[in-house]
Order: structure tokens, then sequence, then C-alpha cells
């Protein structure tokens, strides 16, 4: 989960065809929107302009123009330290989403704040919620285990009045728990999405940031590396993401009837197998896994969901008529 946004290219072609963001950035258009991001935009090798991805406050200043440009969203911000996602591919995990719905809504997407979205894990930057209601309209409630991840993610909401009856904090009080505690019995939800922690260790995490920072940098180490791959809660957990998505299917037992469709990211292909077994046994009604392709970096969506097809009509007349 140690996420460092891939360099600028002409044409993202392998974004998802409703992302906003498959051309190229027009700078000149961001710097209006944010003119911090002016003093990063230099012209790389190919006499391009582009930003050094690499560098935090660059890439910051980019999420902050992205942000409010595309999505109407002002005074975006992080605590130093904490994940600065690359915005593109968290949009693609919410237009795939979209598109999940409407597989099951006669191919129209549900949209407005009748779709009830819940965020496991929505951080410091809040970055899914954002980009899924001002696209879609949809309501979502977010969890974190991180005190002050909340606290800034509550500023964002703060600062943007019209988020304010759409997106809902509720702070996780139990690092072992992803959905009890959370979703409430009388509580339904078309959906959930998560990007779970990555690593099994801090070592295992820092290895990894590294070695993305030094292919961003032609191997060349950078000063400020540790300090914007985010906090361990965001980039490691005991067991790595295995052991984090097999908690999480266990514990969506317990709210079968609750939420239409699971799902979650999926970084290691190698994780697959052992995740669709652990489906297998929690009787998982269906299963659908969806990939995804950001620059070089490719990675899956696993959905699955416990309601047979009379309880998926049923939801669905009830639900987003």
């Amino acid at each position: 989960m140690s996420d460092i946004p891939e360099q600028n290219s002409p044409q993202k072609e392998n974004l998802h065809p409703r992302n906003l963001h498959r051309g190229q950035y027009d700078f000149a258009t961001l710097i209006e929107s944010n003119p911090q991001l002016a003093t990063f935009v230099k012209l790389n090798p190919y006499n391009n302009e582009s930003i050094t991805f690499s560098d935090p406050d660059a890439v910051k200043a980019l999420n902050k123009a992205l942000l409010k440009h595309y999505y109407a969203i002002k005074n975006w911000d992080i605590p130093p330290g904490y994940l600065c996602p690359p915005i593109p591919g968290r949009a693609d995990y919410i237009h795939y989403m979209a598109d999940l719905l409407a597989s099951c809504n006669k191919d129209i997407i549900p949209t407005g704040t009748q779709v009830k979205v819940l965020d496991i894990g929505t951080g410091a930057n809040v970055v899914y919620p954002l980009i899924g209601n001002k696209v879609y309209g949809w309501e979502f409630v977010g969890t974190d285990i991180d005190p002050i991840a909340m606290e800034s993610a509550n500023k964002v909401i703060s600062a943007n009045p019209q988020l304010k009856n759409d997106i809902v904090l509720r702070l996780q009080t139990n690092s072992s728990d992803i959905f009890k505690r959370v979703i409430r019995n009388d509580e339904v939800f078309d959906l959930t999405i998560c990007n779970p922690p990555f690593h099994s260790s801090f070592k295992e995490a820092q290895a990894g940031t590294i070695k993305k920072w030094n292919n961003l940098n032609n191997g060349k180490p950078q000063k400020q590396m540790l300090n914007f791959g985010g906090k361990n809660n965001e980039l490691w957990c005991a067991g790595g993401e295995a052991a984090f998505i097999r908690r999480m299917i266990e514990q969506s037992t317990l709210f079968a009837k609750n939420v239409f469709w699971f799902s979650t990211l999926v970084s290691k292909k190698e994780n697959l197998v052992t995740i669709y077994k652990q489906l297998r046994k929690a009787a998982a009604a269906d299963v659908k896994t969806i990939s995804m392709s950001q620059g070089q970096k490719t990675s899956r969506v696993v959905a699955w969901t416990f309601l047979n097809e009379a309880e998926q009509v049923d939801w669905q007349k009830h639900s987003w008529v």
C-alpha cells in the first residue's frame, strides 16, 4: 500500500474509460487551481511539463490541484508522513465499482445518496469518498484505526460544506476488527471498498518504499524517502495483505445480509488462490475479479456477495429505483 505515483505520460490509456485523468496533465489549468504547483513544474527530458513524482511536496501540490479542479475539493491536506495517494489510480477503483453495481442494475450505474459505501481504512487523505461522492453522488462512511488520520479527514470535510451530510467518519477502536464495531446491526451498504496494508512488517515496507523511490530516481537514493511512504498502519500489518483480507472475509460473513458487494484491492497476484479458497469456505454466493492497471503497476479488485440471485434482484428493486 506504499503508493508512489508513476511518472507522467502523455496518455494513460490503461485507466478506466470514465477516468478524468486519462490525458496528459494540463499544468497551466491545474496551476490556476493551486498556484503552489507552479514551483514544482519543470520540463522533463522529453520536453514535456511534469513534476518530480518522488518529491512528496510536489505530489501533494498536484493532488491539491487535481482535487480542486476535478472534484471541487478545497483545502485538501494531509499531516506530514501520511500516505499521499495517486489520484488517477484511486479514481479507477471507484469507477470499476460503479460498473460492478451497474451489472446488477440493468447496466445503469446507481447514483445519489441512495447508494451507501463503506470505506475501510479511509486514511488522512479520505480520497475515495471525495471522488465517489463528487462523481456519483454516493454517501460514504469512512473508517480508520488512526485518530490523527480521522482528525485530518474531518478537517477536509469541514472545509467543504457540500460534504457535510454525505461523508461520515467512524473511528475503529479495535485494530483486530474490520467490519465489527463499524457496521451497525440495522445498517446496510451497497458496497464496501478497501486498500489494505500491503506489507507484513515495517522492514518490508521500508524496503519496498526505498525500491520504488530508487526506480523513480534512476537508482539515486533520496533523503526524503522515509517521510513519504505512509504511517505504519497504512503500510503494514502482521501477515500483510493476505492476513488482512482473510480477516475481512471472515468478518464479512457476520454482515452477509447487510452488504450487497464487499470488495478489496489485491496488489499481490499470488494471494488470489488463498483468497478464492477462503471465499469458498465462507460460502460466498458470487465472486468477481476486476483487473486494473496504472502505468507499470497491475492490481485487481476482488468483490464478493452472499446474496443469492433473488435477494440481489430484491435489493436492486428496493434500493436503486
